[in-house]
């Protein structure tokens, strides 16, 4: 399988060698033009105040704060894993936040000996769907809110999170249920049954043999038969909550010890740096919000993003920046850059025309009333079920394109929030069809370390 950066270089080169044999040749300013900037930059300062703040531990730190506040108690470990993973990922990028939290994950899970590949994939889907929430959260939502027809419609940031905010919030409660019922049997969360649930059912054993031993004809045999009989009572209640996912108690002296290697290797390891990473992503986030202000829409998603990240950088007093620049993903960077041009190539050769003009025809087919609908669900359905199976970040750069022709008023002129919502909906949910497939999760869907295999059961 070719890397999707190299297919996309490919793939670039060979539209602008057709677009030349065509007669309509581009000059290098033009083909510099055809890059989405605002896109790129949004992207490059996100990625920057990422890189910095995982420096700091904190991802690990809140994972050992899970497993501290749930006392390894299974669901409601995997239920505070997947909420910070959901809400880290609603503003920042998505698959580096899962990733940062994967090693600490599978330590927690070797230590409550649970099947690391089915937490983890409920981290990524809860992962997908909280970073549908916001313009940042997902590269197919940077790439629809940075659109020129979406900026000009004023879809702000705080319209795009509030609309999106409501349906996310409906499809993680579903998808939350839906995992309760795929996993209603704990025990497929766990790769056997685990060692401390073997020797508890064995120390009960024999803690029954013992009472079933002792007869009652004497008052001190009954005595100790009743004073066994409580042992059995509370080793079965301790079985069942173990069984049950129940964790160990936080007097437990093994879990103790267990939290306190835990903290000691998964701490914050820079406190200031920590302080100085908060407030700089504060302060982006406040701003993305206060774009919903007009005198403050001057300065667009990616320009605040990149004050933030050249603040935090000011504020780290690094003299080295190539550490943190090598967190930078220049190959996903590059994979955009080669997607506009691709995209913009395919625009000259007429293709992304022929698609709109066909879509167009077929939304024609109904009735003037009923037109927003159809084209409301075409546009959901149709990059969902292709987000499944295709790449979801190109699905996104041709198909908002096709979106913002629908709301053209030389053609069909149809409201174009709707559409933006549609499109959203479909190309960030369809993406977490596939674990395979979809490109920003595929990195972070692989089998773990130690259990290769088992993540495509």
């Amino acid at each position: 399988i070719v890397n999707r950066t190299i297919a996309a270089l490919l793939s670039s080169s060979l539209a602008v060698g057709v677009l030349a044999l065509c007669g309509a040749r581009p000059t290098l300013p033009e083909l510099v033009s055809w890059l989405d900037v605002e896109t790129l930059l949004l992207l490059f300062s996100m990625m920057l105040l990422v890189a910095i703040l995982a420096e700091t531990g904190l991802f690990d730190y809140l994972a050992v704060l899970a497993f501290e506040m749930t006392g390894g108690r299974t669901w409601p470990l995997i239920n505070v894993l997947c909420f910070f993973t959901a809400i880290f990922s609603t503003f920042l990028d998505n698959v580096t936040t899962v990733l940062l939290m994967t090693p600490v994950t599978i330590r927690l899970c070797e230590v409550t000996q649970l099947n690391p590949v089915p937490v983890l994939m409920s981290m990524v889907i809860f992962s997908n769907v909280g970073g549908a929430a916001t313009p940042v959260g997902d590269p197919p939502n940077v790439i629809i809110a940075t659109h020129p027809s979406i900026v000009k419609a004023n879809i702000n940031f705080t319209t795009f999170t509030i609309h999106m905010g409501v349906g996310i919030l409906i499809v993680c409660v579903q998808t939350y249920f839906q995992l309760r019922y795929m996993f209603r049997d704990i025990n497929k969360l766990r790769h056997s049954v685990p060692r401390d649930i073997l020797e508890l059912r064995q120390e009960l054993a024999v803690w029954r043999r013992a009472a079933a031993s002792l007869s009652s004809y004497s008052r001190d045999e009954d005595i100790v038969r009743r004073a066994l009989e409580k042992k059995v009572e509370k080793l079965n209640m301790m079985l069942n909550r173990r069984e049950a996912g129940g964790g160990a108690s936080k007097t437990d002296p093994m879990f103790c010890s267990t939290l306190a290697q835990m903290k000691q290797k998964y701490r914050i390891r820079d406190k200031p740096l920590l302080v100085k990473s908060t407030i700089c992503v504060s302060f982006v986030i406040i701003v993305f919000f206060l774009h919903a202000i007009p005198e403050l829409q001057r300065l667009s998603l990616g320009w605040t993003a990149l004050l933030g990240a050249l603040l935090l950088l000011l504020l780290a007093e690094r003299d080295d920046l190539e550490p943190i620049l090598a967190r930078v993903e220049w190959s996903t960077l590059l994979f955009f850059a080669a997607l506009f041009v691709l995209m913009e190539a395919l625009s000259k050769l007429g293709l992304i025309s022929w698609i709109g003009n066909m879509t167009e025809n077929l939304i024609l087919q109904v009735g003037p009333e009923s037109r927003l609908a159809v084209a409301v669900m075409l546009i959901l359905w149709v990059s969902g079920i292709a987000s499944a199976f295709v790449d979801n970040i190109p699905l996104s750069t041709m198909m908002v394109r096709v979106t913002a022709a629908m709301a053209d008023p030389a053609g069909l002129g149809l409201p174009l929030a709707p559409l933006a919502w549609a499109l959203s909906f479909g190309a960030c949910l369809g993406g977490k069809r596939l674990k395979t497939l979809a490109s920003r999760r595929t990195r972070a869907a692989k089998d773990p370390p130690g259990y290769r295999g088992r993540g495509s059961k």
